[in-house]
């Protein structure tokens, strides 16, 4: 990485940008805002209050065209196998591409089997919407139940809340991933078993946590039925019920079939789809069921809108390739470990946590492509929650901590409710957007002391008012949040990812950290259920794992 021609001039560049101030910034570039402000589909895009000057962003975009962005962008949207530990292909965008495209890998007409799922999908959809799929009872469908865990659940369930005005149909979607009892009890308690139908989401039909929630969900199913007088004790009997109230999401018709879905209901995808990629394929059949299939293409439309841009743009104008080098320069450069996601609406709430593995899960790698180790720090540590909370609870250190902490606002012109606030005649909206501007000014520019002192501060207090400023900030916005502007952001992220990951030189599309907890989990299982002594090899885990057992009831 270090290698990089352009590097060494980065590194002057750096030491330079902790001398200066955004203040000085924006007073050397007067029409800093305008040049640094980007259309990209439906997203507005002001990169200004970066900590940034011209020449620091020509010198990001030489690195990253050092470093083969182009070609490793070629070589994704082209379909090679740029996930070369597990010799995959990575064509997430070829979920979103129109109808009209066509594209194929090694003979295999992708784009057609692609929108053969979507119809499927489309099709189970309207029959769930329009009340032509009955529960075993004869009763419409009320309540889906996406039962997964990490992009098949993280995905649908941040889309299927910040979609909450989408959702006309009188169809709830809810979400249970955890292995954890009490989330599968939380989400199904109050839920009407006759009107409910369950969606198990993994390519594998393996997945621990999934599989046993799936199987206590049918328990569960079986036992309400059976209260409201529906027999569900012989095999048929069952599978009667399970095939009226289980579809699967999956490439496992083996294990699907025994499980008792009708295979006719099993909506597979593709091992070039990486997990947390796959909100818009069939893993998005539960948020499908929920905003209705017109939606949903728009919500593809807005992937695809972003696709396009990072695929034609030039590195100079590309927003995500911009946006993706910020990133490098505030974790390599300037030392900034973490990144914030402050989105304004409410219903985005879960927009940070699904950025969290997005980001930290596909970049969160110490070798390089070539098994060496990396030289630099990789992986930005994403957080965030919707802003006005996070102003009353985080935004203290943001302002005046010792830690510089990038953040990306997200705001939106216009929302789907609005109120009157206390004084009984401004919008609440208007209040909301006004703490949106108000915050990534104050960060930017802060309050110094000689003008705390022209406003009256007494002089002891001056040091604890001082606002330094100088914290960085991206700011996005869009007319309003549609389905095709969700889709724009979850894109722009993704894109991010994937130039992150060529400048580090690690595979972002594997992650083989998951896998050896599992492991262990597995071979630990044991000696939790008391079945043997604990033996883990360390006498931490060995006395930890003993207490459990002491106390377990």
């Amino acid at each position: 990485m270090t290698n990089a021609r352009d590097w060494s001039e980065l590194e002057k560049q750096a030491h330079k940008m902790t001398q200066t101030s955004l203040r000085q910034l924006f007073a050397e570039q007067p029409g800093r805002a305008g040049d640094m402000t980007f259309e990209l589909g439906p997203l507005h895009v002001d990169l200004s209050k970066n900590l940034i000057d011209e020449r620091t962003l020509h010198t990001l975009v030489d690195v990253a065209r050092d470093m083969g962005l182009e070609e490793y962008r070629s070589a994704m949207f082209n379909g090679e196998k740029i996930n070369t530990t597990e010799k995959r292909a990575v064509l997430h965008t070829a979920l979103r591409m129109p109808v009209e495209r066509d594209f194929a890998l090694e003979d295999q007409d992708v784009a057609a089997d692609v929108h053969a799922v979507l119809g499927r999908l489309r099709d189970l959809a309207r029959a769930l919407r329009s009340g032509a799929w009955r529960g075993v009872t004869n009763h419409t469908i009320k309540h889906v139940v996406n039962i997964g865990i990490g992009g098949s659940d993280l995905g649908p369930a941040m889309a299927a809340q910040a979609l909450r005005p989408y959702q006309t149909a009188g169809i709830t979607p809810h979400f249970i991933a955890n292995i954890d009892p009490n989330d599968l009890a939380g989400t199904l308690n109050g839920l009407d078993a006759e009107s409910t139908l369950f969606v198990v989401a993994s390519k594998t039909f393996t997945t621990s946590e999934t599989l046993s929630n799936a199987h206590a969900a049918k328990r569960w199913l079986l036992s309400e039925l059976t209260h409201a007088g529906v027999p569900a004790e012989t095999e048929e009997e069952i599978r009667a019920i399970t095939e009226k109230h289980f579809v699967a999401v999956s490439t496992n018709e083996e294990k699907v079939r025994e499980f008792g879905i009708d295979p006719k209901n099993m909506f597979g995808f593709w091992d070039w789809v990486g997990g947390r990629y796959s909100v818009d394929s069939a893993i998005g059949l539960s948020l499908m069921a929920a905003i209705g299939p017109a939606d949903f293409m728009e919500f593809l439309e807005g992937f695809y809108a972003v696709d396009d841009h990072f695929r034609t743009e030039p590195l100079e104008m590309n927003v995500p390739v911009l946006m993706g080098m910020l990133g490098v320069w505030y974790t390599d450069l300037l030392g900034y470990e973490t990144h914030a996601v402050l989105p304004y609406n409410q219903d985005m709430a879960r927009f940070p946590a699904y950025l969290q593995q997005l980001t930290m899960e596909s970049n969160g790698k110490s070798v390089r492509l070539d098994g060496s180790p990396v030289d630099l720090p990789t992986g930005e540590i994403y957080w965030g929650e919707p802003g006005t909370n996070g102003q009353h609870a985080f935004f203290q250190l943001m302002h005046q901590g010792t830690r510089v902490v990038p953040a990306d606002f997200i705001g939106f012109v216009n929302s789907h409710d609005d109120n009157i606030g206390a004084d009984g005649e401004t919008s609440m909206h208007d209040m909301l957007m006004s703490n949106f501007f108000a915050q990534t000014r104050v960060l930017a520019f802060g309050k110094t002391a000689d003008e705390l002192r022209e406003e009256g501060v007494e002089e002891e207090l001056i040091p604890h008012k001082v606002m330094p400023g100088n914290r960085p900030s991206t700011t996005i916005m869009a007319e309003k949040l549609r389905p095709r502007v969700l889709g724009a952001l979850i894109a722009l992220y993704e894109h991010i990812t994937f130039v992150q990951g060529v400048i580090w030189g690690i595979n972002s599309f594997d992650q083989w950290g998951v896998e050896l907890g599992k492991k262990q989990a597995n071979d630990l299982l044991p000696a939790v259920k008391g079945e043997e002594r604990s033996d883990a090899g360390d006498s931490s885990t060995d006395s930890l794992i003993e207490y459990y057992r002491d106390l377990r009831e």
